[in-house]
């Protein structure tokens, strides 16, 4: 759906201003949009999987660990699509104050897409470099919007998101390299950092991103962890074209509304990523790759 038909529709849980922010500046951080019931559930889950995750010798499919990781002593990254691992993720993806948010942003009748549980470790989590998200998975159109949730309060030592005001209506930049190899970073010389602003809120906040705006974050360098639960949602006229790099078998659901009958198509293009049905390392391991020629995907 388009911005002009989104916005016919009235909000449900934002303000007319939160929205405003959110199509002007390609972000809006919405404090306290989560209750402490929500939280308490989703901690609860969040740290079954880092029981689990202690089992883990090194980065599979679902888990992503930090340098040093090991039973004694956790250090997880990522968990790719937290829905396929624990009931109460797959709960809140679909029927939560989230799903009400980026139906403001989208449209009434809203697709799921995929997520991820990012945990920027303490003392050393990693940062993560400037890049815009629509490349690696293009859609017909630029509604689809990612639903950040701080689990913990999240202050600037923590490496909090950082976006750039404004990026969604610029240029979407290329996330290749000269070799093309794929990096999924933006060269900071290419952005105006005088428009960066900083996502700090207390647990509860959604933070709620345009998928073409330009974002990332420093390391974590404080004693707290930076837990942060993302799912990404469409309208649901919007299609993926290409492969999901996070699959799941929930992707494509409607979570709200009704499905579309006629797709929705914006007429500026996108660059196509690598064929993610080989697998897809995730995008610290293309960041952190040396600079030399190495085959995309």
């Amino acid at each position: 759906m388009l911005k002009h038909d989104i916005l016919r529709h009235p909000t449900t849980l934002l303000s007319a201003a939160q929205r405003e922010q959110y199509f002007e500046e390609g972000a809006v951080l919405v404090e306290g949009a989560v209750p402490e019931s929500w939280l308490k559930r989703l901690r609860a889950a969040s740290d079954e999987i880092i029981e689990r995750g202690r089992a883990i010798a090194q980065s599979d499919g679902a888990f992503i660990v930090e340098e040093g990781h090991s039973a004694d002593a956790p250090r997880l990254k990522r968990l790719s699509s937290p829905i396929d691992h624990h009931p109460t993720f797959w709960e809140f993806a679909r029927s939560s104050p989230g799903v009400e948010a980026a139906a403001d942003l989208v449209g009434p009748d809203v697709k799921y897409h995929h997520s991820k549980l990012n945990f920027k470790w303490a003392k050393g989590g990693m940062k993560f470099d400037w890049h815009q998200d629509i490349q690696a998975w293009p859609h017909t159109d630029y509604s689809p919007v990612t639903v950040g949730l701080y689990l913990e309060d999240c202050a600037i030592e923590q490496g909090p998101l950082i976006t750039i005001r404004g990026s969604h209506d610029g240029p979407l930049h290329s996330m290749y390299d000269e070799n093309r190899n794929w990096v999924l970073r933006i060269p900071e010389d290419q952005i105006d950092m005088t428009k960066a602003n900083t996502m700090v809120g207390p647990a509860g906040s959604l933070v709620l991103l345009n998928c073409r705006t330009i974002h990332g974050s420093a390391p974590n360098l404080s004693g707290r962890s930076r837990p942060f639960l993302l799912n990404v949602y469409s309208s649901a006229d919007s299609f993926p074209y290409g492969a999901n790099p996070i699959q799941s078998p929930s992707a494509g659901t409607i979570v709200r509304g009704e499905p579309a009958r006629i797709s929705c198509h914006d007429p500026r293009p996108c660059e196509v990523p690598p064929d993610w049905t080989k697998g897809y390392a995730g995008p610290w391991a293309h960041q952190n790759r040396e600079k030399t020629p190495q085959a995309a995907g």
